[in-house]
C-alpha cells in the first residue's frame, strides 16, 4: 500500500478528535482509502450518526416512569458537521502555501444551560 493511500499519525489524530477516541481506526483507514480526504471521512462518519439518529424516535416518553429527548444531540451532530466543513482538515489544499497544516477543533456547547 502507498504512503498516501494510509492516513498518517497527524491525520489520524484529528479525526479521533473529531469522531471520539473509540471510532474504529481500521474502519477510518478503510475510509480514507476510498474517499482520499480525512474532512470527506469525518463528514461520512458523522452523516451516518445522524441518519441513524433520525431513523429513530427523536424523543420517546413513557408517562410517569420516563422521557427520553436527542433531539439535542442531532442539533450537537449537525453543529459538528457545519464545524468540519468550515475548519481546516489535515492534508486538504489551503490556498496558501506556507508547508504547516493546522489542526482545528470543534467545541459543542449548549443552546441553554439548565440547573
Amino acid at each position: 500500500m502507498e504512503k498516501e493511500d494510509q492516513v498518517d499519525e497527524f491525520q489520524r489524530s484529528w479525526l479521533l478528535a473529531q469522531l471520539g477516541p473509540d471510532t474504529d481506526p481500521a474502519d477510518l483507514e478503510r475510509r480514507f482509502f476510498r474517499l482520499r480526504s480525512v474532512r470527506a471521512v469525518a463528514l461520512e462518519v458523522l452523516g451516518e450518526r445522524r441518519a441513524k439518529l433520525l431513523g429513530d424516535p427523536l424523543k420517546v416518553t413513557v408517562d410517569g416512569v420516563v422521557t427520553m429527548d436527542l433531539q439535542e444531540n442531532l442539533r450537537g451532530i449537525e453543529r459538528q458537521i457545519e464545524g468540519i466543513r468550515q475548519s481546516p482538515a489535515p492534508g486538504d489544499p489551503s490556498g496558501e502555501d506556507d508547508g504547516e497544516e493546522a489542526l482545528a477543533t470543534t467545541c459543542l456547547v449548549p443552546e441553554r444551560r439548565y440547573r
